[in-house]
């Protein structure tokens, strides 16, 4: 694996199980591709994140862009923060911020991309049921990509 950079502003570094925290609870975040004629490519993204396994999982459609980046260079950068918060009589906001990078990939066992899914879709939809109605519906059109972190960091910003 390649040697990454320390982060500069390492006071403000949160800890691993903070990080993980911000990617179960972000609603959504933005990743970004390698994209074409030299742009980058950024989605936001509502993601999943398996205590499990430690990694990352996303739905979408069965081709488009997303899948031909990926396809082409599976290497990404996913990027999420918290909602903040403000301290009593303060104007700015305290914000977590978590950047993963790692590798994307599509889960090609149905059986495992329908359970985690499932998984997703009880992070977003307001019961159970409707969540396991949506997966019934939909389940067979998505597309499940996993993304195996290969470096999280993560740190804590006072706007001010």
């Amino acid at each position: 694996m390649d040697e990454f950079r320390k982060m500069r502003r390492f006071k403000q570094e949160i800890t691993e199980a903070e990080c993980i925290e911000v990617l179960k609870n972000a609603p959504r975040g933005v990743m970004a591709f390698h994209g074409e004629n030299g742009y980058p490519y950024a989605i936001p993204l509502n993601q999943f994140y398996n205590e499990e396994d430690g990694k990352l999982y996303f739905h979408g459609a069965k081709e488009g862009l997303k899948l031909d980046l990926m396809a082409a260079d599976n290497k990404v950068c996913f990027t999420v923060m918290d909602q903040g918060y403000r301290k009593q009589g303060d104007w700015a906001l305290t914000i977590q911020s978590v950047i993963c990078l790692g590798h994307l990939e599509i889960v090609e066992d149905k059986a495992t991309a329908l359970a985690i899914l499932r998984k997703l879709a009880l992070k977003y939809y307001p019961t159970p049921e409707a969540a396991e109605n949506e997966v019934i519906k939909d389940g067979a059109r998505a597309n499940m990509l996993v993304m195996t972190i290969d470096r999280m960091t993560g740190k804590r910003v006072h706007e001010a």
